[in-house]
C-alpha cells in the first residue's frame, strides 16, 4: 500500500499537462476552478463539485504534443478537437482510480445540442461534460490576458466582452443554464483575478489540505502511474511505450540483485514516472533529426529536474522522486540535474540510468536507428569504462540479456508483473 493525496496527485498531473503548452501555464487548473466555481453558484452538491474540479484539470490530459495544444487553445472550435477527448477518455477508463472522470473528458468538446442524442449519458453527466466546455473555452478567451506569468490587470475592464461572446453561444453549443451561471459569477471582478496564478496555487493548495490521504494497493498505484506514462509517451512514436519497458527492466533488475516487496514496486514507478518532466520539451526538439543547439540542450537537460519536483508532490515521503529524477546522473558528477558524486547515487538511482539508456538504444529516434543488442551492450560496457555506469548493474544486465532485450522490445508484449512478497 502506498499513502497518497489524490488531490495533489491530480494538481501534479495538470502541472506537467500544463508543460505541453510550454508557454500556456495553467489552463487545466483555471478549467477546474472555473467549472468548481460555477457548480457551486448552480447549488450542486459538494461531491459533484469536486469531481468538475478534477475533471476539468485532467480534461486535456489526452494531448502530449504541443502542436495540437496550440490548435485547442487558438479557436474555439477545431474539427480536429474530438480525437484527444477519446484518447484521454481511454486513458482514464483504464485507471480504476480516475475512472469516474472518464465521460466528462471524452464529451467535454461536444456541443450541447449534440448531447442530448447520446443515451449513455444521464442528464447530470451532460451537464458536467458541458460545463467543463464551457470553462474551456472561457479560457481560450481568458488566456491572452495572462502573460509571463501575470494576469492583465485590464482584465477589470475586458472581462465583459467574453461574457457576452459565450452568451452569444447559449443553447447550439452550452446549455443556457449553465452560461447564465456563468455570467452571474462571472459579473465579479474577483471571479477573473482568483486566476493569477499565484492566488489560483495557494487555492488548489489550500484545497488540497483538507483531503484526507488514500491508500492504494499496488495494482491501483500501477495504473495511476501508466496514466501518467502514456500521456508522456504518447509525446512522440519514437517514445512510445519507452517509460513501460524501462520500468519493466528496472523492476527486473531490481529484483535479480535481491529487492523484494515494496521496493520493487517503488522502483518500477520510478521508471514508468522517470520522463514525466518531458511534456515541456517542444515536439520539434524531440523530434529532431540532427544535433541540438545549445538552446536546445538546455531544454532536454531540465526535464529530469522537472520529473523530480513533479514527483515530489504526488510521493514526498517515499525515494520515488529522487530515483526518477536522477536517471541522467552518471558516477563522474558530471550528469544532470543535480551533478551529484557517485556516493550520493543509491543503487536504485543507478538502476533506472541503466534501464534508461538500454531501452532507447534499442529504440529507433530520430537521430538514429535502433542498436543491435551487441551494439548496446558494447555502448554499456564502453560507459562502465569511462566510469559513468555502475558496473554491478550493467553487469546484471549482460547476465539476464535475454530478459532485458524481450522486456525493451516495443514487438513484444509485456506481462503483467508478477508480486513478490518481503520473503521473496
Amino acid at each position: 500500500m502506498i499513502r497518497l493525496n489524490l488531490h495533489d496527485a491530480i494538481v501534479a498531473l495538470t502541472t506537467s499537462l500544463d508543460f505541453v503548452g510550454v508557454d500556456e501555464i495553467q489552463h487545466g487548473k483555471r478549467v477546474g476552478h472555473m467549472a468548481r466555481l460555477v457548480g457551486q453558484a448552480l447549488g450542486w452538491s459538494d461531491a459533484r463539485c469536486w469531481t468538475l474540479l478534477h475533471a476539468g484539470m485532467l480534461h486535456d490530459c489526452g494531448v502530449s504534443q504541443v502542436r495540437e495544444h496550440k490548435l485547442l487553445t487558438e479557436n474555439l472550435e477545431w474539427e480536429g478537437a474530438e480525437e484527444h477527448c477519446i484518447r484521454g477518455a481511454g486513458y482514464l477508463a483504464a485507471c480504476p482510480v480516475l475512472v469516474g472522470f472518464a465521460d466528462i473528458v471524452r464529451y467535454h468538446h461536444t456541443r450541447w445540442d449534440e448531447l442530448a442524442g447520446i443515451e449513455t449519458l444521464t442528464a447530470d453527466a451532460r451537464l458536467d461534460a458541458n460545463l467543463v466546455y464551457l470553462a474551456d473555452r472561457a479560457d481560450v478567451l481568458f488566456a491572452p490576458y495572462l502573460t509571463g506569468g501575470h494576469l492583465h490587470h485590464d482584465i477589470i475592464w475586458e472581462h465583459p466582452g467574453i461574457v457576452a461572446r459565450l452568451q452569444g453561444l447559449a443553447g447550439p453549443m452550452f446549455a443556457p443554464e449553465l452560461v447564465d451561471a456563468f455570467a452571474q459569477i462571472a459579473a465579479s471582478d474577483a471571479f477573473w483575478l482568483s486566476m493569477d496564478p499565484l492566488y489560483l496555487n495557494e487555492e488548489l493548495d489550500s484545497l488540497g489540505k483538507g483531503v484526507p490521504p488514500v491508500a492504494l494497493g499496488t495494482g491501483e498505484m500501477r495504473d495511476l502511474a501508466l496514466l501518467f506514462s502514456r500521456v508522456v509517451d504518447a509525446k512522440s512514436h519514437y517514445t512510445d511505450d519507452h517509460s513501460r519497458r524501462v520500468a519493466a527492466i528496472c523492476r527486473h533488475l531490481a529484483f535479480t540483485m535481491g529487492r523484494r516487496g515494496e521496493a520493487l514496486v517503488m522502483i518500477e514507478l520510478a521508471g514508468l514516472l522517470h520522463d514525466m518532466g518531458k511534456l515541456r520539451v517542444p515536439d520539434e526538439i524531440i523530434e529532431k533529426p540532427g544535433a541540438l543547439t545549445r538552446d536546445e540542450r538546455a531544454y532536454i537537460a531540465r526535464h529530469s529536474y522537472d520529473t523530480y519536483r513533479i514527483l515530489l508532490r504526488i510521493f514526498p515521503d517515499t525515494p520515488i522522486p529522487r530515483w526518477a529524477g536522477s536517471h541522467h546522473e552518471n558516477l563522474l558528477g558530471i550528469g544532470y540535474p543535480f551533478r551529484a558524486q557517485a556516493e550520493d547515487i543509491d543503487l536504485e538511482s543507478r538502476i533506472v540510468s541503466v534501464a534508461d539508456i538500454f531501452q532507447a538504444l534499442l529504440q529507433d529516434r530520430p537521430y538514429r536507428a535502433r542498436l543491435t543488442g551487441d551494439e548496446v551492450i558494447e555502448r554499456l560496457e564502453t560507459l562502465v569504462r569511462e566510469g559513468r555506469l555502475d558496473a554491478s548493474v550493467v553487469n546484471v544486465l549482460i547476465g539476464e540479456r535475454d530478459v532485458c532485450v524481450r522486456l525493451a522490445s516495443s514487438e513484444i508484449p509485456l506481462a503483467e508483473p508478477v508480486e513478490v512478497d518481503q520473503a521473496g
